[in-house]
């Protein structure tokens, strides 16, 4: 009993002292950070003006207004860089397949998955954060939520970084049958979730809808949260996003684990 305990300890323990080191190195380049911090920043000002713009000429998108639309496009954004603050090592997996650096992992006595989710942080998420939270402030006055809502939108976001963190790892994960450096299908996970995910899922046809709720549950990470903090969707829908969390998480470390097991040293 005491050694399934210390498991989960365990782990948490070498994912804490991981993360933590390297957010002390950010401290050794502040230059790097300010440079990443700020690349950052523009992306989110860009999201943030192109949506003021939009909504300069239209009132609504398929019913979505202005306000509604910043809490979609902020919890997107604020999501999206937690997952890269606190799992963005994932991204190394083909890299360090190619170059044999699983072998020292695997020596280790810690979970390899962590070990490699914890690698390192990306710099560029803390310019992200900030305007994502400053876009869900505006969005959720303006759209009229209130401190009541904070917890389930804390419920919520808690969700979506971990299902965003799995569909990465599954992702990333495909690089040790793939063979290469290059996240190809985390990068296509990546690119439909920025420039889908940050509309209303109604203005696709229905077998996009379906797809990314129940096949790719992308809309469990932005859209789905959106609605049901703007009263578009029923409460009990509140149940589902720690479901979809839980298969993800679980399917992620399943599909980890497989690929560990047709890894094979960089020597062979």
């Amino acid at each position: 009993m005491a050694a399934e305990l210390s498991g989960p300890r365990h782990a948490f323990g070498v994912y804490r002292r991981s993360i933590g080191a390297y957010l002390r190195s950010i401290g050794e380049y502040p230059a790097d950070f300010w440079v990443m911090a700020v690349a950052g920043t523009f992306w989110q000002i860009m999201l943030f003006a192109f949506l003021t713009i939009l909504f300069g000429n239209v009132s609504t998108i398929d019913g979505w207004g202005y306000h509604e639309m910043l809490v979609l496009a902020g919890f997107l954004a604020t999501s999206w860089s937690s997952t890269a603050l606190f799992w963005d090592g994932v991204w190394d997996t083909g890299k360090m397949v190619v170059e044999g650096d699983i072998d020292y992992r695997i020596t280790r006595p810690a979970p390899v998955l962590v070990q490699v989710g914890s690698k390192h942080v990306g710099m560029q998420v803390f310019g992200e954060a900030t305007l994502g939270v400053v876009m869900l402030a505006i969005g959720w006055t303006g759209a009229g939520l209130g401190w009541s809502a904070v917890p389930v939108g804390l419920l919520l976001m808690v969700c979506a970084i971990v299902i965003q963190a799995s569909l990465l790892t599954i992702a990333n994960a495909a690089n040790f049958w793939m063979k290469g450096r290059s996240p190809v299908i985390a990068f296509m996970v990546t690119e439909l979730q920025n420039e889908a995910m940050r509309f209303p899922l109604t203005i696709f046809p229905a077998a996009v809808r379906l797809v990314l709720t129940f096949g790719l549950p992308l809309a469990f990470a932005s859209f789905i949260p959106a609605q049901i903090l703007t009263g578009r969707l029923d409460p009990w829908w509140i149940a589902t996003a720690p479901v979809a969390a839980g298969i993800s998480a679980a399917v992620a470390v399943w599909v980890f684990r497989m690929g560990l097991r047709a890894y094979d040293s960089a020597g062979h």
